[in-house]
């Protein structure tokens, strides 16, 4: 397994890091702790040393998955959890009171739960659960974040960003307050290209990329007449003709490479390592064969120009 700094923290974490969102057990049907704590057991084994959760993944129960493995490991793990917004408003819109979202007593409030959850004495990396730079002058959050460091309860201060946004965290990157940014980034919504990247890079600012594998769309296995259980997410983020639209892209994809289904996945991985901003990018892997698959793909060469150039003309403009 192959590392890379995080951003100028001095951290060095894995290529492959642990999205641990399908674990707690909300949003995604179908989740099983014996098979999670599985997952996370094998992929620590296999070199992986980030993991990424949050207080709201299962109201903590991924928090405490997390945990548990997190203490019983020899290695070192490096865990990045989130603070939900107070409110509860998911995605901060520009205009938002970060009072109402990210006050100190809150963010005080969440890290000593997710401290507990975690039963760990420091979080590596805390995260705002998102972020609008209407913010970056406003509140008290800085001198919450800044305090909780000099305490000792968090390491490092980062943000998870909104959906195919990620124009909306220039300002922070630049103001020096941040270590990490989290961002969706895979070959459909290739938008951090923009601006983000080079940003990230002048200041200093570690990437973390989420949705690798575009909620399974870049996996190959999403058809037109694919299903998923009732109340699993994927029902409203592949409804209408999404399916459709996802199942005929990636085809072109395949034909454009030369790959069969099989591979979308190992190259969706691939791209987004390709570019050298990003730290690590965080995959969900609830399953055993999942962990194989995304470990065995990091054992591919990289992707070369010509590849890369073929992949950049499948870009696909995503609604916020």
């Amino acid at each position: 397994m192959r590392h890379r700094k995080l951003g100028r923290s001095g951290l060095e974490v894995s290529e492959l890091g642990y999205g641990a969102w399908g674990i707690g057990a909300s949003h995604w049907v179908g989740a099983d702790d014996d098979t999670s704590r599985a997952a996370l057991r094998a992929a620590i084994a296999a070199g992986v040393n980030f993991i990424d959760t949050a207080l709201a993944y299962g109201d903590g129960h991924s928090e405490s998955l997390v945990g548990e493995v997190v203490r019983a490991a020899s290695e070192t793990i490096y865990v990045a959890t989130k603070i939900p917004p107070r409110n509860g408003k998911w995605p901060a819109a520009p205009g938002d009171a970060v009072a109402d979202m990210f006050p100190a007593a809150w963010i005080n409030e969440a890290t000593e739960t997710s401290l507990r959850n975690l039963g760990l004495e420091t979080i590596d990396l805390q995260q705002f659960h998102t972020w609008t730079d209407d913010w970056v002058n406003r509140g008290d959050w800085a001198d919450a974040v800044a305090a909780l460091k000099q305490a000792g309860k968090i390491r490092l201060f980062g943000v998870s960003i909104r959906n195919h946004d990620p124009a909306s965290v220039l300002a922070l990157v630049r103001s020096g307050l941040v270590d990490t940014v989290q961002v969706i980034y895979n070959v459909f919504d290739q938008s951090p290209e923009d601006e983000l990247f080079d940003a990230a890079l002048e200041h200093g600012v570690g990437i973390i990329v989420r949705v690798p594998f575009d909620e399974g769309g870049l996996t190959g296995r999403i058809r037109p007449d694919t299903t998923f259980p009732d109340g699993d997410f994927r029902n409203d983020y592949f409804s209408g003709e999404r399916k459709r639209e996802t199942y005929e892209r990636v085809q072109a994809i395949t034909a454009d490479l030369g790959i069969t289904d099989e591979q979308v996945a190992s190259v969706a991985l691939r791209f987004c390592l390709s570019q050298a901003a990003v730290s690590t990018v965080i995959a969900g892997m609830r399953a055993l064969e999942n962990v194989g698959r995304n470990v065995a793909a990091l054992e591919q060469p990289p992707l070369d120009a010509a590849q890369l150039a073929k992949l950049r003309a499948h870009r696909w403009n995503l609604d916020a």
